[in-house]
């Protein structure tokens, strides 16, 4: 898909279909008045007859609109003009590219990036923009015989701007979309897959690709005897009962000063969960495939970052394992010493994103890095205490937590701070051990998987991110969402946008 910023009047546009606003009730945008204006009110003609009432998620396609230059028009419901939110303007993206991918139409000019969205600037519509088209665009047919092929495809999108001055800022929008768009899509893809093709290997080659085709990224994949070298008990003990082999996979991103501390960021990569002896129920046990979309965002959080060349230090790490029954498999009681020399008593072998996830924040001290991030579908007790709209914030460092909680909202893909409190701690006492996996009782289960991975994270400021309830959707709609890639990349260029230009050190 192609996309492009241009400022011009409506009505001069030639192009298949050109996509104009009208509010409720049956109120014209500014551009679809002008446009309307300049052929003689059809548009507002056609309204007062009752064609479209302007309410969100209608919409009415227009043929031979007298003497228009374009070939089509789409008019789109914006609802109420002083409603007009964050979530508005994206359900109305998300209709328009809907619709205008059932059109037939290979182009389009879009003229709903000059509506008023609270709180929000130019800019911040184009991108949002891009990356709705781009998800619309979405198809995931590797595994089918056949494969869906439209029969004209939508292949470039221009979007209007008020003038020639706003177009630098637009062009650097577009850029940003299409790689959070191709991030997002990275990660999509490698979730969605099958885990009988995405397996802990082929996760570790398609990092290797990733750094084949980005010269500014390095890729090493730590094997089995490297962990038990280091002395990576707690990792190694999820991946005992499967016949896949185990990785911890290493990227490094350099470009930022020679001597700049790096953003880490950890990715638990389950390829599939089956809870291991403590083994899960079977209603749902596909959707397990879902439980490496921690390492599925590292990695397209780092193309994203690849494609900006953001002037940025960024490491990736992802331990990934299947976690499976078997004659080795670890046993609940069984007792494991984790790299950081902690032992951990394993009292549920389905709590085993956080035993391979302590081994690798261990792991990210020697890079002595300027935050960690961990991003882990940890605990379905996060999508009940927040549903699956935000994700599980929690940090040991107060100002990383508020620069990902702006940086979500920013990017339209929000984080919630829960508590870290030292009363919880108590929770993981052991009788056996220096602490268990899992507490007795069911209560404040997300933040007690937080506070087990907090053991491991002193010597750094340190957050994590609970995405088990945003990072796949259930049920009709079931597949990869590519989230948290938008939170994490805007967090990367609110980063970079800290860096001195004329030195290349980051401003502190």
């Amino acid at each position: 898909m192609e996309f492009t910023v241009k400022s011009g009047n409506p009505e001069k546009q030639r192009t298949a279909c050109l996509v104009l606003g009208v509010y409720e009730s049956r109120r014209l945008t500014a551009a679809a008045e002008q446009f309307d204006t300049a052929h003689g009110g059809y548009l507002g003609n056609l309204l007062r007859r009752g064609d479209l009432e302007g309410k969100l998620g209608q919409s009415l396609l227009l043929f031979n609109v007298p003497e228009a230059l374009c070939d089509r028009v789409l008019l789109v419901g914006c609802g109420r003009e002083r409603d007009l939110d964050d979530r508005r303007f994206r359900q109305m993206l998300v209709h328009a590219a809907t619709v205008l991918n059932e059109t037939g139409a290979t182009e389009a000019v879009l003229y709903l990036t000059d509506l008023a969205v609270k709180g929000r600037d130019l800019n911040w519509k184009i991108r949002q923009a891009v990356e709705v088209v781009e998800e619309s665009q979405y198809r995931f047919d590797v595994h089918k015989s056949k494969k869906d092929t439209p029969r004209r495809a939508l292949r470039k999108i221009i979007l209007s701007v008020p003038g020639r001055r706003e177009l630098p800022g637009g062009e650097q929008a577009v850029r940003e979309g299409i790689a959070i768009g191709s991030g997002v899509k990275f990660a999509k893809d490698l979730a969605n897959m099958a885990p009988n093709f995405c397996t802990p290997t082929y996760l570790a080659e398609q990092a290797q690709l990733l750094a084949r085709e980005f010269p500014a990224i390095q890729t090493e994949v730590l094997e089995e005897a490297d962990m038990e070298e280091m002395g990576m008990g707690a990792l190694l003990s999820v991946t005992r009962g499967s016949a896949q082999p185990a990785k911890l996979i290493r990227m490094d991103y350099r470009r930022g000063a020679a001597a700049g501390k790096p953003y880490v960021l950890v990715g638990k990569g389950v390829t599939f969960d089956s809870g291991g002896i403590s083994l899960k129920p079977g209603e749902g046990m596909d959707e397990m495939k879902f439980d490496m979309c921690g390492a599925a965002s590292v990695l397209g959080a780092l193309r994203a970052c690849a494609e900006l060349d953001l002037p940025l230090n960024v490491t990736g790490l992802i331990p990934t394992v299947e976690n499976m029954p078997g004659g080795r498999a670890s046993r609940p009681s069984d007792v494991v010493t984790s790299l950081s020399g902690q032992t951990i008593e394993i009292l549920n072998t389905d709590a085993e994103g956080r035993l391979i996830l302590c081994d690798a924040l261990t792991y990210a001290e020697r890079d002595e890095p300027a935050a960690v991030i961990d991003i882990a579908t940890l605990t379905g007790a996060c999508i009940v205490a927040l549903g699956r709209h935000p994700h599980g914030l929690f940090s040991n460092h107060p100002p990383l937590a508020h620069a990902l909680t702006a940086a979500g909202h920013a990017a339209y893909d929000r984080a919630w701070e829960l508590p870290l409190w030292e009363d919880y701690q108590e929770g993981l006492d052991s009788n056996f051990a220096d602490m268990a996996n899992v507490a007795g009782n069911r209560d404040g289960g997300a933040i007690i998987a937080a506070c087990f991975l907090s053991r491991f994270t002193k010597k750094y400021h340190w957050a994590h991110l609970d995405v088990a309830g945003t990072a796949n959707k259930t049920g009709k709609a079931k597949g990869a969402t590519g989230r948290p890639v938008p939170l994490l990349t805007q967090f990367l260029l609110d980063r970079a946008a800290e860096v001195e230009p004329e030195d290349g050190h980051v401003a502190h």
